[in-house]
């Protein structure tokens, strides 16, 4: 036996596939035990997954659960703001691609955002006498670890082990998911999703689709995105080992039902999102693109920088954007009217205040002046909206 290689002795190529593996176990304990079950309650753990995937990750991260959770809920309630730990809307790309997990380990000395977001994490001996009250000791037993069975190769394997979440998770996730990526929902904060990582972060990359539906335990919602996290969940759960609670709710249209009633109105805020997308797709943009084709050619240059601010969140867009609108919407009325029926649609699940009956009434008045504009498309929409329903609710 050649200690120089450990007691595995593995050829060149096996240091790669077991450092694949390794690091793979890791991303999937983050992304299905601390996000998805910890932090979301999107799924229950038998306890037996749970505490592996706990020990797991005091042995190659040294993250401490409440820590973790409290520092993403806050992330999430106070998303590009000021507050937000670790926005590169506020703080820049750099810092959060390659500073994430310092900015983690501040915030996690912020005794407040323990208090107040880490509720419900675990508080049991283990948690107190060894994951937390030890938290950077397992990494140094997973480096004996790694030099017993790989030997010298194993200081590698390791020292990708623990650059791999800070780097992937803190970094690429918090960093590009928030500033690079494509969006299937205007979610209020700039979330993106990332391909094709799927296998790398299973499911992670998916981004601005969890921060549409944070508390879906599953992540992907086109057909063609992969979540290797869901596909985990799912054997868990066949093997009796783990219970979905929450999956964005699945639109399901009833073309014989033609009013506007209490169910339309609870499908319709549940998977509010996905009804924005689909007004923005079918009404706002083939009429911007019907009337772009009218305008002379030297002017559709204008019209294509225009359309990224027309469809965006009203949230992220900034001032100048904002003026460069409104001189564009008084230019063209038609696109004007859809534009700002869009928004009086959307203000109503805004009022939060309001009785279920003060909701159902502004809905069906705003599906009364949609018809009455004229507006084909608009017309179409709400034919649409009277059959809407919605399979499971998030």
């Amino acid at each position: 036996m050649n200690m120089f290689y450990g007691i595995l002795d593995l050829p060149w190529w096996g240091y790669i596939v077991v450092t694949l593996i390794l690091t793979h176990i890791t991303v999937a304990s983050v992304t299905i035990y601390l996000h998805r079950h910890q932090a979301h309650r999107g799924l229950d753990l038998h306890p037996i997954v749970s505490h592996f995937f706990r020990a797991w990750l005091w042995l190659t991260t040294g993250m401490v659960t409440k820590d973790w959770a409290a520092i993403h809920r806050k992330h999430h309630a106070k998303c590009e703001t000021l507050d937000d730990p670790h926005s590169p809307q506020v703080l820049g790309l750099k810092t959060v691609l390659f500073e994430g997990a310092e900015l983690y380990k501040k915030e996690g000395l912020n005794q407040e955002t323990l208090e107040r977001y880490g509720q419900g994490t675990p508080d049991d001996w283990l948690e107190h006498n060894v994951y937390d009250k030890y938290s950077s000791k397992g990494i140094y037993i997973t480096l004996i670890i790694n030099l017993i069975l790989f030997g010298v190769p194993g200081l590698t394997i390791w020292a990708i082990q623990m650059a791999w979440i800070p780097f992937f998770a803190a970094g690429v996730i918090n960093g590009i998911g928030h500033y690079w990526g494509y969006r299937n929902f205007e979610c209020p904060d700039a979330a993106t999703n990332i391909v094709p990582w799927g296998v790398l972060l299973s499911g992670e990359e998916l981004h601005n689709n969890h921060h549409t539906y944070p508390t879906s335990a599953k992540f992907s919602l086109k057909w063609w995105e992969l979540d290797m996290g869901w596909i985990y969940i799912r054997l868990l759960s066949l093997l009796g080992l783990a219970k979905v609670k929450r999956v964005a709710p699945t639109p399901k249209i009833i073309p014989t039902k033609s009013v506007i009633d209490a169910e339309t109105l609870r499908a319709i805020i549940a998977s509010r999102f996905q009804v924005m997308t689909t007004y923005t797709k079918n009404v706002i943009l083939p009429l911007f693109n019907q009337e772009k084709e009218k305008v002379a050619p030297f002017e559709r240059g204008i019209w294509s920088r225009i359309k990224s601010v027309l469809v965006r969140d009203d949230a992220l867009v900034d001032e100048s954007g904002r003026k460069r609108l409104e001189q564009f919407l008084e230019k063209n009325n038609k696109i004007q009217e859809v534009y700002h029926f869009r928004k009086r649609f959307q203000a109503i699940w805004d009022k939060t205040a309001a009785s279920q009956k003060e909701l159902l009434d502004a809905l069906q008045e705003w599906c009364h002046q949609a018809e009455a504009t004229g507006i084909q498309k608009l017309q179409d929409f709400v034919r649409y909206l009277k059959g809407y329903s919605v399979e499971s609710i998030a």
